[in-house]
C-alpha cells in the first residue's frame, strides 16, 4: 500500500451542470493501463507519439511501491476518465520548503472546455496547501497556446530566465563513472585535498 493513500481524500464530487458530474479521486495501481493511456495520449498532443517507453508494470513500480516516486489524480466526467494529472514533490533550496512539481497535466480533447484541467489545478493547489507546500510548478510548451492562456488566468508566473536541462543515457552514465577532475573540469594534478 502506498504512503500516500491516506494522505489526502479524494476531491469531493460536484455537480457542473445539471446532467454531468466531474470527480477528482487518488488514482491507485489498478488505474496503471488508464494513466499509462493518458500518458501516451498526452504524448501524442505534444507531437511525440514514439517518445512514450514507459509500462504499466513501471507505473505501478514507482507509484504504489513501498517508496512511490510519484502521485497521480483521475478526473472523470459522469463516470468517463477524463484526464489525469501526475506530480510529486520537488524542494527549494532558497525557500527551505517542499514544492509539488506537475509532470503531467492532461485532458481528453473530446472532454475539454469543461473545466477538467482547472479542476485539476485546484486540486493540486488545495494538496500543496494542506501539506505546507511553496507552490506548485510545472513546465509547459511554448506553441501550447490554451494552456498558456489558461495557467495565465490563474496566476501562474512564466519563469523566462530559466533554461530546463535534462542528462540522460550515455551522457549521464559518462558523468557517473567519470573521474571527479574529469566531471568537473579541474586543472591536471586533480583536486586539492
Amino acid at each position: 500500500m502506498s504512503r500516500f493513500s491516506g494522505r489526502f481524500a479524494p476531491f469531493a464530487s460536484f455537480a457542473v451542470t445539471s446532467n454531468q458530474l466531474l470527480s477528482i479521486r487518488t488514482a491507485t495501481a489498478a488505474d496503471a493501463a488508464l494513466i499509462l493511456d493518458f500518458i501516451r495520449r498526452w504524448r501524442e498532443y505534444e507531437r511525440e507519439p514514439n517518445a512514450v517507453v514507459a509500462t504499466e508494470e513501471d507505473l505501478i513500480r514507482d507509484g504504489f511501491g513501498p517508496q512511490p516516486k510519484y502521485r497521480c489524480l483521475i478526473a472523470e466526467w459522469s463516470g468517463t476518465p477524463a484526464g489525469f494529472a501526475l506530480f510529486h514533490y520537488n524542494y527549494s533550496t532558497w525557500r527551505g520548503h517542499a514544492g509539488l512539481y506537475l509532470e503531467d497535466l492532461f485532458v481528453l480533447v473530446e472532454m475539454r472546455g469543461k473545466g477538467i484541467g482547472k479542476a485539476l489545478l485546484q486540486r493540486l493547489a488545495q494538496i500543496a496547501l494542506e501539506e505546507k507546500c511553496y507552490g506548485l510548478r510545472w513546465m509547459v510548451l511554448e506553441w501550447n497556446e490554451p494552456a498558456l492562456k489558461l495557467y495565465e488566468s490563474l496566476g501562474a508566473e512564466l519563469l523566462g530566465e530559466w533554461e530546463t536541462m535534462l542528462l540522460r543515457g550515455p551522457a549521464l552514465e559518462r558523468l557517473a563513472s567519470a573521474d571527479v577532475s574529469e566531471a568537473v573540469g579541474e586543472p591536471r594534478g586533480g583536486l586539492k585535498k
